[in-house]
C-alpha cells in the first residue's frame, strides 16, 4: 500500500513537474553552460580527498576505469554528475576544494563531500549520538556557494547570466543523517523522527539558491537502501517476508527510503507553488536504481549484490574496505551494481544517469533541456570513451 501510494504521489509531482517547465522563462531551459553540485559522497569529485589528504579512495582501484587513477571519486569511474556533465558539454564539475586552478569557477562547481550531512552535526550531538561525519554539511556547502559568487560575477546583470545558464544539483543528500545512526542500531522509528528536519534543511538550501538567483534546480531523492550491500550484510534476515520477492532488497528498508522520498516529493511541490518560474526537477534516484535491480541483468549486471571491491563478509562485503591491503577487486566493474558496497560502480551510474537524461526518471526528460545534449548522450553507450586530456579530476 505504501509503494503504490508513493508511485501515485511520484506521478502527480513528475506530471507537476512538466507544466511548471513548460511555463519557465526561455533561458531556464536553454543549453546551460555550467553546473553547480552539492551533496555527499555520490557527487564528490575530489573535495573529501583534498580535506583529509588520505583513505581508501585516494588509492587504486578507486578511479581505474575511467581516469586510470584515484580522483577522490567514492567508485572506479566516473559519477552522474560526471555522465550530466558530458552530456551537456561543460568540463566535468571540479571540487572546491581543489581551488580554482587556471580555469576559474565559471564553468562550475562542486561543493559535494563525501560523508556530508544535510543537518549539521549539533543536531546528532544534542541527541547523544557519536558523530563520525564531516563538518561540511549542506549549509557549509552553500555558504562556500556564497563566498564563491563574487569571483564569478560582479554585477547583477552578469550575475543573472549565470543563474540563467547555470543548472544546479542539489543531491543526492541526506543519505549520511540516516547511515551511520541505522549502523549504530537506532531503531527505524526512532530515525524517521529525523526525516523533517532533513527535508526542512534541503528545502531551505533550495529557498537561498532561489533567492540567490538560481533559474534551475534538480533535486534527486535517496536510493533504495534496502538494496545496498552494507545494509543487506548489517541486517540480514533468516525471515523470507522480509525481503522483496522481486528485487531481494529489504523491504523495510526500501520503505525507510520512500518516506524520505514522499516527504521531498511534497515540500518540492510546495516550492514549485512560491516560484512559479524557477524550474524544480525531481530525479527520481530511486526507482532509476530500483528499475536496475528488478532486471538487472537487462542493464548487463551479473551480480547485482556483490560489491565488486572489498571483501570479508556477505556479498562480499565489507569487513576488509575497497582499497585496504587484502581486499579483492572483481575483474569487470560493469558488470556489478556495487563498487564498494556502499557506492556504485561507474557501470551503475552510466545507467542511472541515462534514465535521467533521456526519460524517465526526470519530467520532462534533461535530454529536451537542451537541443544538442541528444549527441552528447549518444556518447554516453560509448564504454570505450576516454578522459579529456584537461579532466578535472585530483589525481594522487
Amino acid at each position: 500500500m505504501a509503494s503504490s501510494t508513493f508511485r501515485l504521489l511520484l506521478q502527480l509531482s513528475l506530471l507537476l513537474a512538466l507544466l511548471f517547465l513548460q511555463n519557465v522563462h526561455p533561458a531556464t531551459t536553454s543549453c546551460y553552460t555550467s553546473i553547480f553540485s552539492f551533496g555527499d559522497s555520490l557527487a564528490d569529485t575530489g573535495n573529501f580527498l583534498h580535506y583529509a589528504n588520505q583513505g581508501p579512495e585516494a588509492r587504486l582501484p578507486y578511479g581505474e576505469t575511467y581516469f586510470q587513477h584515484p580522483t577522490g571519486r567514492f567508485s572506479d569511474g566516473r559519477l552522474i554528475i560526471d555522465f550530466i556533465a558530458q552530456a551537456i558539454g561543460v568540463p566535468l564539475v571540479p571540487p572546491y576544494l581543489a581551488g580554482p586552478g587556471d580555469h576559474g569557477f565559471r564553468r562550475g562547481a562542486n561543493f559535494a563531500v563525501g560523508g556530508a550531512t544535510a543537518l549539521d552535526n549539533d543536531f546528532f550531538r544534542a541527541r547523544g549520538f557519536d558523530v563520525y561525519w564531516t563538518e561540511y554539511s549542506l549549509a557549509t556547502q552553500i555558504d562556500w556557494f556564497k563566498k564563491l559568487l563574487p569571483s564569478l560575477c560582479s554585477s547583477d546583470s552578469e550575475c543573472e547570466g549565470i543563474f540563467s545558464s547555470s543548472l544546479f544539483f542539489l543531491g543526492e543528500i541526506g543519505g549520511n543523517d540516516y547511515n551511520e545512526p541505522f549502523i549504530q542500531g537506532i531503531s527505524v522509528d526512532e530515525i524517521r523522527t529525523f526525516v523533517p528536519d532533513v527535508i526542512s534543511t534541503i528545502t531551505s538550501a533550495l529557498r537561498v539558491l532561489i533567492e540567490l538567483g538560481a533559474k534551475t534546480l534538480v533535486v534527486p531523492g535517496n536510493f533504495p537502501i534496502g538494496c545496498v550491500p552494507l545494509y543487506l550484510m548489517h541486517f540480514q534476515s533468516p525471515t523470507a517476508e522480509d525481503y522483496d520477492p522481486e528485487t531481494g532488497c529489504i523491504k523495510w528498508l526500501n520503505e525507510f527510503s520512500e518516506y524520505h522520498n514522499r516527504l521531498l516529493l511534497d515540500e518540492l511541490g510546495k516550492l514549485r507553488r512560491l516560484y512559479p518560474h524557477v524550474a524544480i526537477v525531481y530525479a527520481d534516484y530511486y526507482e532509476a536504481l530500483l528499475s536496475i535491480f528488478r532486471s538487472p541483468h537487462e542493464f548487463g549486471f551479473e551480480k547485482p549484490f556483490d560489491a565488486c571491491c572489498g571483501g570479508g563478509g556477505v556479498h562480499s562485503c565489507c569487513s576488509i574496505p575497497c582499497g585496504d591491503e587484502g581486499a579483492a577487486v572483481c575483474s569487470d566493474p560493469s558488470k556489478h551494481i556495487s563498487w564498494d558496497g556502499m557506492h556504485l560502480t561507474e557501470a551503475a551510474y552510466k545507467a542511472i544517469a541515462r534514465g535521467l537524461l533521456e526519460g524517465p526518471y526526470t519530467a520532462p526528460p534533461m535530454i529536451r533541456a537542451c537541443p544538442h545534449v541528444e549527441q552528447h548522450v549518444a556518447l554516453l553507450r560509448n564504454a570505450s570513451i576516454r578522459p579529456p586530456a584537461q579532466a578535472y579530476s585530483a589525481s594522487v
